[in-house]
């Protein structure tokens, strides 16, 4: 089952439980999203090898240097998006980020739930995943984005919550890091209002804030890489799920029908040749074999990615190309300047 057919399903309220007062609070949780979850008009479910590529693409190094927040839109005011976490944790530790062995959150499946305006520029972020086989979360923290924001200002949130955002960011890179000029991080409200009762430490706060805010952070960059794959002229392969026979067998069932979606894949990327043994390119000695991270680079309306691939003997290779190029719409290339 898709996670989106769980987080829809989830009926279950999150209570937490006062250990001296004994009082109990309802905090805003999957089941509170379960039915404006279910209604997102547009639903994606990516493959594996997408997953990959929309993680090379948002951490390999030189992919970093790319100023692309005038390509960027939401497709539609509601969507969801999902993928499974295996391939995704794998491209982050080969990136070297450190992620916790028994943190819930990289089991299983993972998705986001993101309302925009219009015109796909401006929004809201939440992220969801299993905590077990049978149970979803939602994240405490939600992101708010202006992809319009010049440097040196601050996005402005598109809904009431007041609570205190915060920024993430790289401090190794420049003005061209979208996350941290766009994108600002905050509990959602009755979290806010919850943790701001608690009476906490500045410390303890402090570390709650830092472990809530991983549950999402990492997933932006590589939504991000999947809207700008989406923006493409030739766009991603896309098939979209019918469930009408199954769904009518789990209606006779008394079972709970699922959500139709649309899979999305990778588009085809640079093969290779490879050479028979005892045969040379070069009658120089080549260079050791070893693994070039893929680089991304942006010209006005084009942008270029250097797939990642193995170089070096011990057995030569032929490579045909190395580069794939995806190509804006010009209008949509200048919708920022």
């Amino acid at each position: 089952m898709n996670l989106i057919d769980s987080v829809a399903q989830c009926q279950a309220p999150f209570l937490v439980r006062n250990r001296t007062s004994g009082s109990v609070t309802a905090l805003n949780n999957a089941a509170e999203c379960a039915a404006l979850v279910a209604r997102c008009p547009l639903r994606y479910v990516l493959s594996d090898n997408l997953t990959r590529l929309c993680a090379d693409l948002a951490y390999s190094k030189g992919a970093r240097t790319v100023a692309c927040a005038d390509l960027l839109r939401v497709p539609a005011e509601t969507l969801w998006l999902e993928w499974c976490n295996a391939p995704f944790d794998n491209a982050l530790q080969q990136y070297g980020f450190p992620l916790i062995p028994a943190g819930g959150q990289w089991v299983g499946r993972r998705g986001a739930w993101v309302r925009a305006t219009p015109d796909g520029r401006r929004g809201l972020v939440r992220t969801f995943w299993y905590a077990t086989a049978a149970d979803v979360l939602a994240s405490s923290i939600e992101a708010y984005f202006d992809f319009d924001t010049a440097p040196g200002e601050d996005p402005e949130p598109v809904d009431a919550n007041t609570a205190l955002a915060r920024r993430v960011f790289d401090g190794h890179r420049s003005e061209d890091d979208v996350m941290g000029r766009c994108f600002r991080f905050r509990y959602e409200q009755s979290w806010s209002e919850y943790y701001g009762s608690a009476g906490l430490s500045g410390e303890l706060s402090l570390a709650l804030w830092r472990h809530a805010v991983g549950a999402i952070a990492l997933d932006i960059p590589m939504l991000l890489a999947f809207f700008l794959l989406l923006a493409t002229r030739s766009g991603l392969p896309q098939r979209t799920r019918t469930l009408e026979h199954l769904n009518r067998r789990r209606v006779r069932r008394g079972k709970a029908p699922l959500l139709e979606h649309i899979e999305v894949t990778t588009p085809v990327l640079p093969e290779y040749r490879d050479y028979q043994r005892g045969e040379s390119l070069t009658s120089r000695m080549g260079p050791r074999l070893h693994h070039v991270r893929g680089h991304l680079v942006r010209r006005d309306s084009q942008i270029f990615w250097r797939v990642p691939h193995l170089r070096g003997g011990p057995r030569p290779s032929a490579l045909l190309t190395r580069t794939v190029t995806w190509t804006f719409d010009r209008a949509v290339a200048r919708h920022a300047h």
